[in-house]
C-alpha cells in the first residue's frame, strides 16, 4: 500500500531556483504591467492634441484625468477582495478585456462628457489588473528573491509609458490621437487570449481554497519536472484561522500594518504623482527653458526604473521595512535640496535623477512589502486596497500642486514642504516593522495559531502564560527546542526539510517563545493547529 506524503508548496518553491514556466510566469506580469503604463500615460500624449481639436481647457483635461484615476482607486479596493474568492487569475484576465475594451471605446468619443465617462471605465480595469498580478507573481516567485521579482515586473510601468510616448510621436502626427487609443485598447485585447493560455492560477490559491489535487499537480509539474509524484497531498505552512479575506487585513493582527501600508503609499504617490506633474512648471518659474524643463522631468523619471531594481535588491539581503525606510529618507533630503539648486541646471538634473530614483523606487518596493505581509488568503485585498488608497493620494495631488502654485511660494518653500511627505514615511515603516515578526519570511506577530497548517489529526492545546517561578525553567527549555514529545508525532514518509524551511519541531520551537515574548505574558496563548 502506497503511503501518502505531505508536499509543503512554500518550501517546495523555495528550494528551487528559478524554473523556466516561473521565468515566463514574470514576463507575462511585465507584459500586463506595461499594457498597464502604456494606457494610463495615454491622456498625456494626446493632451495638446485635444486642446487643439476639442479647444477644451486646462480644467476639463484634468477632469478626465481624475476621472480616470477614481477608476484605478475604486478598481483595486474592489477586485482584492474579489481575487481573494475567486481567484487571481480571473481577475487579470477580465481586468485586461475591461481596460481594452472602454480604451477603444475612448477613441470614438466625441466630447469630453463621454471621454470622462469612457476613461472612469478604463480605470477601474487598470486599477484591478497592477496589484493582482503583483500577487500572483509574488506566489510564484521564492522568498529569498520576491521583492527584486516584483520591482522587475513593475517596471514595466515605466517601459509601457516609455512605449506610448514613441508610438504618440509616430502615430499622432500621422493618423490622429484616435489612433493611439486604438493601440492602448487593441494590445490588451489581444494580448488576454495569451494569458487565457499561458498564465497559471495561483498555486498557493488553490491549496488554500483545496482545489482538486490534479490541478495542483499539473501547475507543479510545469514548475519542476520529475519532482511531484501522484501519492502526494499539498498543504501551505503559517497560515492563520481561515476568514474573511477583508476581515483578516483589518484584523488586530495585520490592521495596524495595514494602516502603515496605506498612509505610507497615499504619501509616496501623492508627492511622486505632484513632482511629475509640477515639476516642469516649477523649474520654468526660475528661468530655466521648455526644453530644460522636460529634460529634467524625463531624468527625475527615468531615475525610478534603476531605484525600483535597486529597492528590491536590497530588500531581499536586509530587513525590507528599514530598506524602504532609508531609501524613503534619501529622496526626502534630495527632494529638499532641490530647493536650493535652482541656479544650476546640472546640479538640479542629478538631485532630480537621485530623488526620482528612491521615492520611485520605494513606492515599488512597497508591493513587493504588501506582497510579503499579508498571508496568501488575503494577499489580494491587502495589496489592492493599498492599492487604492494611494491611489487616492495621486488624485488628491492634482488638487494640491494647483493650490500650490496658487500661492506663488517661493522655489525653496516648495521643494521643503514636498521633502516633508517623504521625511514622515520612513516612521510609517518603523511602525510597521515594529509590528512585525522579526524572523525574515514569516508573517507578522506570529502567534502560535498560526505556527503550522498541515493535514492531520487535529490537536487543540491551551498553554497557560508561566508563573513566575517556572518562568525561566519554560524559556529555558523552550530556547534549547525541547517541548515535551506529546506535542507531535511524526509519520514515515514525510517531506525532508529544505534549507529555507524549518522542520515541524523546528517550527514549533522556534514559534512558541516568539508568541510568547511579543504576547509580553498578557494572554493566554492557544494552538489551534492540525500537527503532522
Amino acid at each position: 500500500m502506497t503511503q501518502t506524503q505531505r508536499l509543503d508548496v512554500r518550501e517546495l518553491i523555495n528550494r528551487n531556483p528559478l524554473s523556466r514556466f516561473q521565468k515566463l510566469i514574470i514576463f507575462l506580469g511585465f507584459c500586463v504591467i506595461a499594457l498597464d503604463g502604456f494606457d494610463i500615460a495615454i491622456m498625456g500624449f494626446i493632451a495638446p492634441t485635444l486642446k487643439l481639436e476639442w479647444g477644451v481647457s486646462n480644467h476639463q483635461l484634468g477632469l478626465v484625468i481624475s476621472a480616470a484615476l477614481i477608476g484605478l482607486a475604486l478598481g483595486a479596493i474592489f477586485s482584492g477582495p474579489l481575487a481573494d474568492w475567486l481567484g487571481r487569475k480571473k481577475i487579470i484576465i477580465n481586468s485586461v478585456f475591461f481596460f481594452g475594451f472602454w480604451t477603444i471605446a475612448t477613441a470614438f468619443s466625441h466630447n469630453v462628457e463621454q471621454m470622462m465617462f469612457f476613461r472612469f471605465m478604463t480605470g477601474l480595469g487598470l486599477g484591478a489588473a497592477m496589484p493582482n498580478i503583483g500577487t500572483l507573481v509574488s506566489e510564484y516567485a521564492p522568498e529569498r528573491q520576491r521583492s527584486f521579482i516584483i520591482t522587475v515586473i513593475f517596471c514595466g510601468f515605466t517601459f509601457g509609458a516609455a512605449a506610448g510616448g514613441f508610438s504618440a510621436s509616430w502615430l499622432i502626427p500621422q493618423f490622429g490621437w484616435h489612433s493611439l487609443m486604438a493601440l492602448g485598447g487593441i494590445l490588451p485585447l489581444l494580448f488576454a487570449p495569451l494569458l487565457i493560455w499561458l498564465l497559471p492560477e495561483s498555486v498557493r490559491f488553490l491549496v488554500i481554497k483545496q482545489a482538486p489535487a490534479a490541478r495542483i499537480r499539473a501547475i507543479l509539474n510545469r514548475l519542476y519536472p520529475g519532482q511531484i509524484s501522484d501519492n502526494v497531498t499539498f498543504i501551505l505552512p503559517a497560515q492563520p484561522a481561515a476568514g474573511n479575506a477583508m476581515r483578516i487585513v483589518l484584523s488586530r493582527q495585520y490592521g495596524f500594518g495595514s494602516l502603515m501600508l496605506w498612509l505610507v503609499y497615499f504619501m509616496g504617490l501623492f508627492l511622486v504623482y505632484i513632482l511629475g506633474s509640477w515639476l516642469p512648471t516649477l523649474v520654468k518659474a526660475v528661468g530655466m527653458t521648455v526644453s530644460q524643463a522636460a529634460i529634467m522631468t524625463a531624468i527625475y523619471q527615468a531615475g525610478g526604473t534603476l531605484g525600483s531594481l535597486f529597492a528590491g535588491w536590497l530588500m531581499d539581503r536586509i530587513n525590507p521595512h528599514r530598506a524602504l525606510g532609508i531609501i524613503y529618507a534619501v529622496g526626502g533630503l534630495f527632494t529638499m535640496a532641490m530647493g536650493y539648486a535652482a541656479g544650476s541646471f546640472a546640479l538640479l538634473c542629478m538631485l532630480a535623477f537621485i530623488s526620482g530614483a528612491c521615492l520611485n523606487g520605494a513606492n515599488t518596493g512597497m508591493n513587493a512589502l504588501s506582497a510579503r505581509y499579508y498571508p496568501t488568503q488575503a494577499r489580494a485585498t491587502g495589496s489592492s486596497w493599498m492599492h487604492g488608497v494611494g491611489r487616492i493620494g495621486a488624485i488628491l495631488s492634482a488638487f494640491a500642486g494647483a493650490e500650490m502654485m496658487a500661492l506663488n511660494l517661493p522655489f525653496e518653500s516648495v521643494f521643503l514642504i514636498l521633502g516633508i511627505p517623504a521625511a514622515l514615511r520612513p516612521g510609517g515603516e518603523g511602525h510597521l516593522c515594529g509590528r512585525s515578526s522579526s524572523r525574515r519570511f514569516n508573517f507578522p506577530r506570529v502567534c502560535a495559531r498560526s505556527v503550522i497548517a498541515a493535514s492531520g489529526p487535529r490537536c487543540n492545546r491551551r498553554i497557560a502564560p508561566p508563573s513566575a517561578a517556572n518562568k525561566e525553567n519554560l524559556f529555558h527549555i523552550l530556547l534549547k527546542r525541547k517541548t515535551p514529545a506529546t506535542i507531535w508525532t511524526t509519520p514515515a514518509g514525510d517531506i525532508p526539510p529544505s534549507p529555507f524551511q524549518p522542520s515541524a519541531k523546528e517550527t514549533i520551537a522556534n514559534s512558541i517563545p516568539l508568541a510568547y515574548m511579543e504576547n509580553k505574558f498578557h494572554n493566554t496563548i492557544e494552538t489551534e493547529q492540525t500537527f503532522p
